[in-house]
Formats: structure tokens, C-alpha cells, sequence
């Protein structure tokens, strides 16, 4: 699976590959997908390369081949449109508040596991689904839930360690000290604590060996709050 922002991108080139033959200009690629800056479609281009589905080919300017696409794709916007990103998608463990006839007959949840996280240094929002988990309900407050294997350790005075599988209830809205997955500039996902500093976000992380760090709020957008943590020994 790809991010939102991953998917425009590969459909723009697409697209622009079918009408023309030549693929676009940076410069274009950022206007469609409404970026700040050029380096943000660079990250684009090398996760989509890294993932195989697009090539870029050697000494050739703007040479760019799309080798697939996804079974689902999102269209990319004309110019002034704006999205709102996700990092995770599709069916989640979905956890309903149990009526009291039923509760004895509740089955364990499948909770999808949608790829790493990070608790460090952000890395690219990912969507893969690697495999499921199963949970009691009990363990999970009614929502939909997605599964994220950590990498870092910028969460350990929390509790949270690298390796751990954080359980997440996807919600676009958080409170000050709530754990939650942020996406920042539409592009990068990480795992930090929220705090709201007036019309800021800093995301702070639960390690002195990292600074806390602050954003505008149309820079940060959450994709869900931590409820649950498993870890294996």
C-alpha cells in the first residue's frame, strides 16, 4: 500500500506519461500535489522507486517509467484542491461497544498490523499490511484499530521500546499528553506525545537524547491515538 500523497504522484506521472510521453517536471509535481518545496517530491519519487513502482532511468532528464500500479489508486487533485492524508487505510479492527446479551459471545478482534512506526527520527508514513494481531475487546476501547511495529527509541521513558507493536484507534483529534501517530507535511509519520502550545503543536518525544519539536497546525495531522501496547519476550 501506498500513502495518499505517494498515490497522487504515481497517478499524476501516470497520467501525464499517457497524455504526453514525457513525464512531468519537478516543479509540476510539486503544483499538482500542492507541496512547499521540490524536496518533498524527491522523497516521493525515491519511496516509489524503492517500492518498484516507478524507474528512474539513467542519464536521461526527467526520465521517469512507471512499472505498476497499485489495485487502488487515488486520483491526484487538480491544482488548489486539498486532501486529507492518512497514513492508514482500508478495514481496520473495528471495536463496537458491546450490548449486555451479547457481551459473554464477543470474539477476539483481528487488529491489522500496517508496517512500522517511528519513535526517533520520522521515516515515511507506510500503509503495508504485514499481518494481524488478536485481542480481547476488552483491551480495546470501542473505534477502529490499526496495529504499528516501533523503531526508536525516542518513547522509552514511556514505556514504549523498539520492537514493541503499538495498538492505535484511528481519530483525526487528540488532547495535550495523549500518545498519538502524527503525520507531518503530509509525508512522514512518527509516534510522539502531543502538546498544544497556543496556536502550535509540539510533538514531544519521552527521551532527553530528543528535542521536542514544533509545528504549525496545518503542518501536523493526527492519524490516531495509542490504547494498547504488545510487546514480546
Amino acid at each position: 500500500m501506498l500513502t495518499r500523497k505517494q498515490s497522487e504522484l504515481l497517478r499524476f506521472i501516470h497520467e501525464r506519461l499517457k497524455e504526453t510521453g514525457v513525464p512531468p517536471s519537478f516543479e509540476e509535481m510539486k503544483d499538482a500535489l500542492d507541496l512547499r518545496s521540490k524536496s518533498g517530491i524527491h522523497r516521493l519519487i525515491l519511496a516509489l522507486e524503492e517500492r518498484g513502482f516507478i524507474r528512474r532511468l539513467a542519464n536521461r532528464a526527467r526520465a521517469l517509467e512507471v512499472l505498476r500500479l497499485p489495485e487502488s489508486t487515488t486520483p491526484v487533485a487538480s491544482r488548489g484542491r486539498k486532501f486529507s492524508p492518512s497514513v492508514i487505510e482500508g478495514n481496520l479492527g473495528r471495536v463496537r461497544a458491546p450490548a449486555p446479551e451479547d457481551e459473554a459471545e464477543r470474539a477476539t478482534i483481528a487488529i491489522p498490523v500496517m508496517g512500522r512506526i517511528a519513535a526517533g527520527t520520522p521515516i515515511s508514513a507506510l500503509q503495508n499490511r504485514s499481518h494481524t494481531i488478536n485481542l480481547p475487546p476488552d483491551l480495546l476501547p470501542p473505534g477502529d484499530h490499526y496495529g504499528l511495529e516501533v523503531r526508536g527509541d525516542s518513547m522509552i521513558e514511556a514505556g514504549i521500546f523498539d520492537g514493541d507493536t503499538v495498538v492505535i484507534r484511528k481519530q483525526d483529534t487528540a488532547e495535550t499528553g495523549d500518545i498519538v501517530v502524527a503525520l507531518i507535511d503530509d509525508e512522514e509519520a512518527t509516534l510522539k506525545r502531543l502538546r498544544k502550545r497556543g496556536a502550535s503543536i509540539a510533538l514531544e518525544a519521552a527521551n532527553p537524547a530528543y528535542e521536542t519539536r514544533i509545528f504549525g497546525p496545518d503542518r501536523v495531522r493526527i492519524q490516531g491515538k495509542l490504547v494498547s501496547l504488545i510487546r514480546k519476550y
